[in-house]
């Protein structure tokens, strides 16, 4: 599917900020006056950021407050619920220990349970859909969990915890990519299967149309092999498996500040391949398998 720049932007910077926000609720680290403040300003600044950049992927941004309105039976809406819930709740929590040095401590564990259930909902808006198997399974919301759990302790300066977070959310990356490389074949799903002709080997007669259109732009892009490889270990190296090094060498702020420099780097090589390995099941029209 077409990687579209505020797609990757919204569920990077957005698992970043609502990681740090669940962490910073639960007082991970628990400071007040004006760290409180600087804390608080990148969380709510990823998270916020990242749920407006999503808005510039909607046909008609103007609309976005609709998605309120369908939370029984889309994943999008219980997204927009959640992540507001979390924001307001957190905002509460975080004046009281910025202004008041208290730590309500009820109100955090709030913010940050709604913080993950924010991100389960954005894991399920793409889990959830049958017409994409690559994403169609149970290591899609796992990956988005641990990725921002592990760049959430990795922002809250919890070393101890970030270390074997990242090392988890690898071992995860990495089985969502072996599992969605067979994900499409195991489906069963074909261009027989798609028009109920299961009587031997179905093929179109001609193209669909001669020109483009929003599905062949949105829903058959392509990726060379040799390219996703390359991408592949760009996103490992940069947003595991150097983080993890910097992070093991004695604690240095420099250090700290470059490990989530490189992390956010290669979370944003890892998305990119997330949404454009993405074979959705209309490529079949196309002559795509």
């Amino acid at each position: 599917m077409h990687p579209a720049p505020s797609i990757i932007l919204f569920t990077t910077l957005s698992g970043l900020g609502f990681g740090l926000l669940a962490f910073l609720g639960l007082g991970m680290p628990g400071p007040t006056g004006w760290a409180a403040f600087a804390f608080f300003t990148i969380a709510f600044a990823l998270a916020g950021g990242g749920l407006i950049a999503s808005a510039f992927h909607l046909g008609h941004p103007e609309r976005a407050l609709k998605a309120f309105t369908q939370w029984r039976s889309s994943w999008l809406s219980r997204e927009a619920w959640t992540s507001a819930a979390t924001l307001a709740v957190m905002g509460l929590y975080a004046l009281g220990r910025i202004f008041f040095a208290a730590d309500w401590q009820m109100l955090g564990g709030l913010g940050a349970a709604l913080a993950v259930l924010a991100v389960c909902s954005t894991a399920m808006i793409y889990g959830s859909l049958r017409a994409v198997p690559r994403w169609h399974m149970w290591l899609t919301p796992v990956h988005f969990l641990t990725l921002s759990a592990a760049g959430g302790a990795l922002l809250a300066g919890q070393v101890g915890l970030a270390t074997p977070l990242l090392a988890l959310a690898a071992a995860v990356q990495l089985g969502l990519w072996m599992q969605g490389d067979r994900a499409f074949k195991r489906s069963g799903t074909s261009l027989a299967s798609a028009t109920g002709l299961r009587g031997g080997m179905v093929r179109a007669f001609e193209p669909p149309h001669t020109g483009t259109n929003y599905l062949l732009r949105e829903m058959v892009h392509v990726v060379g092999r040799k390219h996703a490889t390359r991408l592949r270990a760009i996103a490992l190296i940069l947003g595991y498996g150097l983080p993890i090094l910097l992070l093991l060498l004695p604690f240095n702020h420099w250090l700290g500040l470059l490990a989530v420099l490189t992390h956010v780097l290669g979370i944003f090589a890892s998305r990119w391949l997330f949404f454009a390995q993405a074979e959705h099941v209309v490529g079949l029209y196309y002559g795509k398998r």
